[in-house]
């Protein structure tokens, strides 16, 4: 350890751009970590989101394009075209207090813009499901069809 210590100043010099792209990197990760864990929403495995439905009743609401969501969705879940989607709408805004799981495709995007618009608009409790209905399905849990 002494050695590593000693050769370090040495390495450093030597190879400026490296580190200098390494303390980037860092910086990076560290501040996509700190953002994560300061957001008002929580990401849900589908394992996680399982447990959710089965000890309360959560709103779950699907973003997926309304194809994708007629081929396969969460059992219970609600398609709202994103383009639509309004926290102020009466029927959402009855479920202020109760959790609301939103869901997409992939779980790239359109569930973590809603979770911001749901947080601003005042709801306590809402999760988005990591990896969206893809996740669901590699977990091989059951898939509902259909628009119900």
């Amino acid at each position: 350890m002494n050695d590593f210590l000693q050769k370090l100043p040495v390495f450093t010099h030597d190879h400026m751009a490296l580190v200098g792209l390494f303390v980037l990197l860092l910086f990076g990760i560290l501040g996509n970590e700190i953002a994560r864990l300061l957001r008002k929403y929580k990401e849900l495995t589908p394992a996680g989101l399982t447990q959710l439905i089965n000890r309360q009743t959560p709103l779950l609401i699907d973003l997926s394009a309304i194809d994708d969501f007629t081929k396969a969705h969460v059992p219970g879940a609600r398609h709202v075209a994103m383009s639509q989607f309004d926290p102020e709408h009466k029927d959402l805004a009855k479920a202020r207090e109760l959790p609301v799981v939103l869901m997409d495709k992939d779980g790239r995007g359109a569930s973590a813009k809603a979770a911001v618009r749901l947080v601003k608009a005042g709801f306590s409790q809402v999760y988005v499901l990591d990896g969206g209905l893809l996740s669901w399905q590699q977990a091989q849990l059951p898939l509902a069809k259909g628009r119900n």
